[in-house]
């Protein structure tokens, strides 16, 4: 080769080069969850599948969590820049003067739930009370069992027995409920024990917890809300995309991530997130996924305060905002 073939040759390699690199640097953004990775993690990896962070000028890591993770202690420590927390967790900050601070719900439904044998004549969720056994770890008993005893008539603390992460001895014991994950639990009992259990979500019962949230320290809110605004952003892009578009590379992500994970489950998870409003009902049917509001979060701190497990003086009002949610974003891409 002549050296003017060369010349053009690495020029024309340059060129291609610079077309194929972006006209400014994103922003290297983490995102911690809160277990291994599953549908319900979908709208985050969906928005790394398609696109949409690189579209609002990020590179977003996806940090699994999982039985050995300590994401949350990461995010206090500054290590990543996102957290999948939940509304306790921000009251327990604020509790603790811990600067972490909830800027987006993207569940507007807690998915948690309690199931019982189809047989029983456990037709609504008080009649649980009827049952002598209901399996549920210990979170679930200081908090959404401490709410069912205020809240309904009959429950009581010699129900509970420790859930070991293990259906058989709910499968085995037609007098018992369990805990239980909406997206999760029902099905494994299904596939283990070949019948369908009678599901009662906390939430459809009046327990009002978000879930799913997108929580930062205050500190990067403070000094960078542009950053924040924009993984808020594309993040609900993502969620509405994965629930509604085409989430093929998103599971595939997911189970890259997490290779334990099955078609079967992913397909299952999305299907009952939808048909009980986990992501787009309430506050998100006005305002769009994500939605925050005062009146939202102050009664989950008001039912907490009712059992005893915050202060009614505490300034809950420092665990949220609103600033960065509840604009309709995404909604478009439902049309």
């Amino acid at each position: 080769m002549s050296n003017t073939s060369k010349t053009a040759a690495l020029a024309g390699a340059a060129f291609m080069a610079a077309a194929a690199t972006p006209a400014f640097a994103l922003d290297e953004v983490s995102y911690g969850t809160n277990w291994l990775a599953q549908a319900e993690h979908g709208g985050f990896y969906q928005a790394v599948a398609d696109g949409t962070y690189e579209k609002y000028g990020l590179d977003v890591t996806i940090v699994q969590g999982g039985p050995q993770a300590a994401n949350r202690a990461l995010l206090i420590a500054g290590k990543v820049d996102f957290y999948m927390g939940s509304p306790q967790g921000e009251l327990d900050a604020v509790v603790e003067d811990i600067p972490l601070i909830d800027v987006a719900a993207i569940f507007q439904k807690d998915p948690q739930i309690l199931m019982a044998h189809p047989d029983q004549g456990i037709e609504e969720f008080a009649d649980l009370a009827k049952l002598p056994t209901i399996f549920m770890g210990k979170d679930g008993f200081l908090s959404y069992f401490q709410w069912m005893k205020a809240n309904f008539d009959g429950f009581d603390d010699a129900q509970y027995k420790p859930y070991t992460f293990n259906p058989a001895p709910f499968i085995a014991d037609p007098q018992s409920a369990q805990q239980g994950y909406l997206t999760s639990e029902p099905y494994s009992v299904e596939k283990e024990a070949g019948w369908s259990p009678k599901v009662f979500l906390l939430a459809d019962s009046g327990y009002s917890p978000y879930s799913t949230m997108i929580t930062a320290q205050k500190k990067l809110v403070e000094e960078n809300p542009d950053l924040v605004q924009r993984f808020v952003d594309a993040s609900i892009e993502g969620w509405y995309n994965y629930l509604y578009g085409d989430n093929t590379a998103a599971n595939e992500l997911i189970k890259a991530d997490n290779p334990e994970m099955t078609d079967e489950q992913i397909a299952y998870s999305i299907e009952k997130m939808k048909e009980y409003g986990i992501v787009v009902s309430g506050d998100a049917d006005e305002g769009g996924i994500g939605c925050i509001t005062d009146a939202h979060y102050k009664t989950f701190f008001d039912d907490m305060v009712d059992i005893g497990l915050f202060e009614a003086d505490l300034d809950y009002t420092k665990a949220y905002t609103t600033a960065f949610v509840c604009k309709g974003v995404g909604m478009d891409l439902l049309k």
